[in-house]
């Protein structure tokens, strides 16, 4: 019988660096990729000048993780997240951040699962996030997921819009491709 891990132990210098935590149990993922990694670097930058520039909050990238759930734990990494000032914590957290970011990003990679990505969606709307978008760059569209439950679909000549979560942030979807 195998035992959970906590969000403790996911820290520990064994544990592969691409691994999330989903009630206990390690998923170790594969690296996401080259182009994969340049989407994130346009689109953490764009909503990166924005905040700042507004000094809204945080926005940090590179599967920073998030404690999602406890007893057994969840941490997820999201590729881009944003966490509004005022839910900050001083100082910010040097392990994993115990709340929900406030947007969390997802941008596919050719080995994600359609079941596994609804599940990473459904742990942060849950975990109290207030829009998740995932990027899928083959098809050059998002799926804007909101807390209410509503879900939409843009294509690649539509904008990302922050709405009420990041005030003022709008991009056409094709400049992050």
């Amino acid at each position: 019988m195998s035992r959970f891990i906590t969000a403790d132990e996911l820290l520990q210098p064994h544990i592969s660096e691409r691994a999330e935590l989903v009630r206990g149990v390690l998923v170790v993922r594969e690296p996401p990729g080259f182009s994969h990694g340049a989407i994130v670097v346009r689109l953490a930058s764009l909503l990166n000048d924005h905040v700042r520039s507004r000094n809204l909050g945080l926005v940090v990238a590179g599967d920073a993780g998030f404690q999602l759930a406890s007893d057994p734990d969840t941490v997820r990494g999201a590729d881009v997240a944003f966490v509004r000032r005022e839910r900050l914590p001083d100082p910010v957290p040097v392990a994993f951040a115990a709340f929900a970011p406030d947007l969390a990003v997802e941008i596919l990679s050719p080995g994600d699962r359609p079941g596994e990505t609804l599940a990473k969606v459904a742990d942060y709307l849950s975990a109290g996030t207030q829009l998740v978008w995932v990027i899928d760059p083959k098809r050059r569209s998002a799926r804007i997921y909101q807390e209410d439950g509503t879900e939409l679909v843009i294509g690649e000549r539509d904008a990302l819009e922050g709405g009420d979560v990041i005030p003022g942030f709008s991009c056409p979807l094709d400049s992050i491709f």
